[in-house]
């Protein structure tokens, strides 16, 4: 087996809860280029000179990335990271760590696990994060979106941007886009873990696989392409809103059809490649750290409470 071996006592709700929020944080650390890439490629056409392909600054992920290196130099793929760091622990360890927990709750503790209360259970911790993380969320976005240029610079760090933004647009600034966020992570939450939730479980009930990290890389895998195929054109939406000046748009349903007129369907998939890429790498690496790290824990707390 690979990894470390499952222990037979069953991982607690903390153990999930900061398992989750650490994995996320690592995964984050080294897939954030490709989200940043992703960002400046959502928000790329949203001015009022139409981009095509002759005068587009980016084109593609890698040449995204390397039109940011060059003119921006290599930090500027990890603008925001802090805020990132932030947003995972606050909203990872809600909207995975409690997923099984919430699932057991609707299920009543029942063995049998259909997939409409997997979707549900889905649904509400998505919403309970969002609820919780949005200010980080905003935050992370804002400063992915800003050139890494003196005079591009909308804030001078982290806490400058939280105070600047209450400060400018109020607390409801901080919680922009909640609705088209908590519409994105329901869908992305619920496409993301119910699918390796039912690939993982579909692996090991006929026996393809073992419960061990090629099990995991696989659900995981198949789990990130699902999640970009559903939930790229709200994570379009949810991005350009939550990057947009006061009143450049009076809704995020606004944005949308803004973005259907001026744009057509196609912008709705634009950054489709990097946030494939993004969440692909983003959710194997999130994943079966999450499952090593549950089970390091749990062996560490078994050997702590039975020393001898």
């Amino acid at each position: 087996m690979v990894g470390f071996k499952p222990t037979d006592v069953p991982p607690t709700a903390a153990v999930k809860f900061v398992g989750a929020g650490t994995a996320a944080c690592i995964a984050d650390l080294f897939t954030f280029p490709l989200d940043t890439a992703k960002v400046r490629l959502q928000i790329q056409g949203e001015g009022k000179t139409p981009v095509n392909l002759k005068t587009a600054q980016y084109k593609g992920v890698f040449g995204t990335i390397s039109t940011m290196v060059k003119t921006e130099g290599p930090r500027s793929l990890y603008n925001g990271l802090v805020a990132g760091l932030q947003r995972q622990m606050s909203f990872a360890s809600v909207r995975i760590g409690l997923y099984d927990s919430v699932k057991q709750f609707y299920t009543k503790g029942s063995e049998h696990v259909g997939i409409g209360s997997r979707l549900l259970a889905g649904c509400t911790t998505g919403a309970m994060a969002v609820a919780i993380a949005q200010p980080t969320d905003v935050v992370k976005v804002r400063f992915q979106a800003q050139a890494n240029t003196s005079s591009a610079r909308r804030y001078k760090g982290t806490m400058d941007a939280y105070k600047t933004i209450a400060k400018e647009e109020g607390m409801r600034g901080l919680w922009k886009g909640t609705a088209p966020n908590i519409t994105r992570n329901a869908i992305v939450n619920c496409t993301e873990l119910v699918t390796y939730d039912l690939i993982k479980d579909s692996l090991l009930t006929y026996n393809l696989m073992s419960d061990n990290l090629p099990c995991h890389f696989t659900s995981a895998f198949g789990a990130g392409f699902c999640t970009t195929v559903i939930a790229s054109p709200v994570d379009v939406v949810k991005t350009r809103y939550m990057n947009s000046a006061k009143g450049q748009y009076r809704s995020a349903l606004n944005c949308a059809f803004t973005m259907l007129q001026k744009e057509g369907p196609k912008a709705f998939y634009k950054g489709f490649m990097p946030s494939f890429l993004r969440l692909g790498s983003w959710n194997i690496v999130m994943f079966v750290t999450y499952e090593q790290l549950k089970r390091a824990m749990m062996s560490a707390r078994v050997s702590w409470e039975a020393p001898f």
